[in-house]
């Protein structure tokens, strides 16, 4: 599922306990989820949950299209094309400190194959907590090089974070009232502990997303919505 791009004054921001980390890159999202699902011992499904944020790309900001003149969006105007793939994701949570690293392909198409080009196009990594909380957010840049003749180009871009595992855990006492066996014949075995509007809160506080995408123009993000 792809998030939708939300209006910076939406979301509220936080950028304390959060930071966000580049490899730098020599010139020259999807979504992988946070838990996973397995059955306990009586057949019933159980979700286990991880403290790695989910990544993705939001909604609109994985394709970037350039053109020339940069005001036209006639197609004879087209310059270049390029679209984000095979976002790949690692998490290390076993010390106080979850370190999530991403890194992903970004292909590219002109419309023009005359002469070598390097194309510079600026993303963002950006970690947001509870879907609405922008923790960090930095920019880079990844590079796509045309050889003389070609149509094509590949590029590759990197980044991650680091979140403090106190923030990505839930209380004990939460925790335990998730994961409860509960019997039929038990007053609340029917009752979803997440219809509690406290325990959603709080889970939804714990839950953390490393978000890459093009940073994108007012006009370029028109375009993708529109398209």
């Amino acid at each position: 599922m792809r998030r939708r791009a939300r209006r910076p004054g939406a979301i509220e921001k936080e950028s304390s306990v959060i930071r966000t980390r580049f490899v730098p890159i020599a010139l020259g999202f999807l979504l992988a989820g946070c838990a996973s699902r397995q059955f306990d011992e009586a057949g019933g499904l159980k979700v286990v949950r991880s403290t790695c944020p989910a990544v993705a790309i939001p909604a609109y900001t994985g394709d970037i299209t350039l053109f020339s003149p940069a005001q036209s969006h006639d197609a004879r105007a087209l310059d270049v094309s390029a679209t984000m793939t095979n976002v790949r994701t690692r998490c290390d949570e076993s010390g106080a400190v979850v370190k999530a690293d991403v890194d992903f392909d970004v292909l590219a198409r002109r419309t023009n194959p005359s002469g070598a080009r390097d194309l510079v196009l600026p993303y963002f990594v950006t970690v947001m907590r509870g879907g609405t909380k922008i923790m960090s957010k930095q920019e880079s840049r990844v590079v796509i090089h045309f050889d003389d003749g070609q149509l094509r180009g590949t590029g590759r871009g990197v980044g991650g974070a680091e979140i403090q595992k106190s923030l990505a855990s839930l209380p004990p006492s939460v925790f335990d009232r998730l994961n409860r066996k509960r019997k039929a014949t038990d007053a609340d075995a029917a009752i979803d502990p997440m219809a509690d509007p406290q325990i959603r809160a709080t889970v939804n506080q714990a839950n953390f997303e490393l978000l890459v995408g093009f940073a994108l123009n007012e006009d370029q993000l028109a375009y993708n919505a529109t398209r």
